[in-house]
């Protein structure tokens, strides 16, 4: 394994989910870095550790207490990636997790 080796879900996510930014990727020097941003916290219940947009992440601050927000970029060239930044986001107010809902993830 070396610097470029991510972990193939990571490309995928990359690929179909990351959002474009203007920064040279610091190894192949192409201007294909995007950013992912994983949203985690007890609070989000079993929607932690999804994808979410800028925009998802304005409105879930003020429906959230409070949950844990990591931004990954990714060279969708070299598979170059690198945890950029982690930071709280929410309100303060405690909320219990929503309910479980049942979804294909479930069906076995």
């Amino acid at each position: 394994m070396d610097a470029c080796d991510a972990d193939p879900y990571l490309r995928r996510a990359a690929k179909y989910h990351g959002e474009l930014t203007k920064r040279p990727c610091p190894v192949c020097k192409k201007f294909k870095i995007v950013d992912l941003r994983y949203a985690f916290g007890d609070q989000l219940g079993q929607y932690s550790g999804r994808i979410k947009n800028q925009d998802e992440l304005n409105q879930m601050q003020s429906e959230y207490g409070e949950f844990r927000v990591y931004v990954v970029e990714i060279c969708t060239d070299c598979h170059w990636n690198h945890l950029v930044e982690s930071f709280l986001l929410g309100d303060g107010i405690y909320r219990k997790p929503p309910r479980k809902v049942h979804t294909l993830l479930d069906d076995d």
